[in-house]
């Protein structure tokens, strides 16, 4: 084989990694990659060939005591070349010894289960129209992330405030709009436009019938009707409504852990992306 190196990636390779991922079809967001990186900037990694990049990963620490696997992506010209599993054994080292998650096509489950990974949950990725309304939920404003990463812990088990805190910043591709009850943040719901409409995640919310009336409002805050939301089996109840709202499954991803996989709350409806978790 040509010469082959393996090393953390920039914020740039980190772009070009999210438009190899368009490239599959991945429809990743307009704006994925600042966010992405600034929940870890060593947590994004490339393989090179002969100095050219042709394989991508991301292992991306959370806290001290979380990590999520992503971007796991490699060249067509490159593969079956043992370039990939390079990558990834260079990558996973990065998480140490934190439980690991991951969201893998069900097709690879025996290969990530040769490596650890156990089956936790499986998340389905609806895609559907939600009809366009008046924006009457609040955005967030900075001064409501405490409350923000309380409700989002709660939902997912994970401490991830590096992320978090600009996955919620409403910038013009990304807008986060809450749900209150008297002076409570009771739920929020995150929409961030995408190659391809809006996908929104996370919805974190009391029930099934209030994560739809956030996942509206969030659609509504970026004006676009086509939303795709990957709702875990966790929240079967969403689910169900958005199916009888027209939704449609494209394809599910199977959760997987290395090590102890965290708890979910039942308040979480749909997952923030598959890339982090």
């Amino acid at each position: 084989m040509s010469d082959l190196s393996c090393r953390t990636a920039t914020l740039p390779e980190v772009v070009q990694m999210l438009d190899w991922a368009a490239e599959e079809g991945w429809n990743p967001g307009i704006d994925d990659a600042a966010a992405f990186y600034a929940a870890d900037p060593e947590g994004f990694f490339v393989a090179k060939v002969d100095g050219q990049p042709v394989a991508a990963i991301s292992v991306v620490n959370h806290s001290d005591a979380h990590a999520f696997l992503g971007l796991y992506l490699c060249r067509p010209a490159f593969r079956h070349q043992g370039i990939g599993f390079a990558l990834w054994q260079h990558a996973i080292a990065h998480a140490g010894t934190r439980p690991l998650g991951l969201d893998g096509v069900p097709a690879q489950e025996a290969n990530y289960a040769k490596s650890g990974f156990a089956l936790v949950d499986r998340t389905r990725r609806l895609t559907g129209t939600l009809p366009l309304q008046a924006l009457t939920l609040p955005l967030s404003s900075p001064e409501d992330f405490p409350a923000l990463a309380r409700l989002d812990r709660a939902a997912t088990g994970v401490c991830r405030q590096r992320f978090l805190r600009v996955w919620v910043d409403n910038i013009a591709t990304r807008k986060t709009v809450l749900l209150r009850e008297a002076a409570e943040i009771t739920g929020f719901a995150t929409a961030r436009r995408c190659r391809e409409g809006v996908k929104i995640g996370p919805i974190v919310a009391p029930d099934a019938m209030a994560a739809l009336h956030l996942a509206g409002q969030a659609a509504a805050a970026l004006a676009e009707p086509l939303t795709i939301i990957d709702v875990p089996d966790g929240s079967a109840a969403f689910g169900a409504v958005l199916r009888r709202n027209g939704f449609v499954e494209g394809f599910g991803t199977a959760r997987m852990y290395r090590g102890a996989a965290p708890q979910n709350g039942d308040t979480l409806h749909a997952v923030a992306t598959l890339e982090l978790g």
